[in-house]
């Protein structure tokens, strides 16, 4: 799923494309990617795009008259952006494509690499409506150390599952918190509600580092072409990260190999050395299964040859 520094990206080459210019035309590709009924389709069509913005992970295109387009892409929804030319728009992709978005410049394309079908497009009038969809997390970049120490004492779950929710912090998620926590050498299942004060600012200290190297990284990757496209990828997983995604390579610090928790729906990447004092995480289903013959420490691992 696109995070901080993904949509920060997004947000910063959609908005110099299409501020100040009309919404010529919305097309959707699929019925069941508008999630709202009303202001309807003709209402926000016209309309002059004021801004564009992050709320939470969701990007906001803000049109005049407090109306607003609300994209959330879920965790395979993608945007792609098509300068205008002279003979027609873009198509719609008929594999993917959910809805198109016109305007003098060019057209943005909402795909969805799913068959899920999670990623959701809203039309929203007044900024009321608008903050009811704002989950209520805070950003990391808008508050000051005594904020979010106030948050995370007040959240009884473990600072994994605190950072990457929505409602205590905002656009943290999979990935990013596994960079995080490394670079804070923090164990994935620390209660942020037991921490001292000095593992808090740790922590604070590595949410915005790891989140402005990656916003910084992504940029230049992108190399002033619309992210996803001339090269760069909008993916969770990148060569460069210390250890989403690195199950079983080196650690970049102490060469132990890294280690993962899985989840239904993701999973959680650390290395014991460092994060955990040498101790594995127990792997729920794993773990079950092997019992007493499931590895407690980096030592007691079977590493490949």
């Amino acid at each position: 799923m696109p995070e901080f520094p993904d949509l920060t990206v997004y947000v910063e080459h959609i908005d110099r494309r299409i501020t100040g210019t009309a919404l010529k035309d919305v097309r959707l590709g699929s019925p069941f990617v508008l999630r709202s009924v009303a202001p309807g389709v003709e209402e926000v069509v016209g309309k002059n795009v004021t801004g564009v913005r992050r709320l939470a992970k969701q990007i906001v295109l803000s049109l005049a008259d407090e109306t607003h387009v609300v994209i959330h892409l879920m965790i395979a929804g993608r945007l792609r952006w098509h300068d205008a030319k002279a003979n027609a728009p873009p198509a719609i992709p008929k594999r993917n494509g959910l809805a198109a978005f016109d305007f003098e410049a060019g057209s943005l394309i909402f795909t969805e690499a799913s068959k899920k079908k999670r990623a959701s497009l809203r039309f929203v009038q007044g900024d009321a409506e608008l903050a009811a969809l704002d989950p209520g997390g805070l950003d990391v970049f808008d508050i000051g150390f005594g904020a979010f120490l106030t948050r995370l004492r007040d959240t009884p779950h473990t600072v994994k599952r605190a950072l990457t929710d929505q409602r205590v912090f905002a656009g943290i998620g999979n990935a990013y918190s596994d960079e995080i926590l490394f670079r804070a050498r923090m164990s994935p299942f620390k209660q942020g509600r037991h921490m001292s004060n000095e593992e808090a600012e740790t922590l604070f200290e590595a949410c915005r580092s790891v989140l402005s190297e990656w916003t910084d990284r992504l940029r230049g990757e992108a190399e002033g072409k619309f992210p996803g496209q001339g090269g760069s990828k909008v993916t969770a997983f990148h060569p460069m990260m210390a250890v989403h995604g690195k199950y079983r390579t080196p650690c970049v610090v102490c060469q132990s190999p890294i280690q993962r928790i899985v989840r239904p729906e993701n999973e959680s990447n650390y290395c014991a050395t460092c994060q955990t004092g040498g101790k594995l995480l127990a792997d729920r289903s794993l773990s079950r299964l092997l019992k007493d013959a499931y590895p407690r420490r980096v030592e007691d691992l079977e590493l490949p040859r």
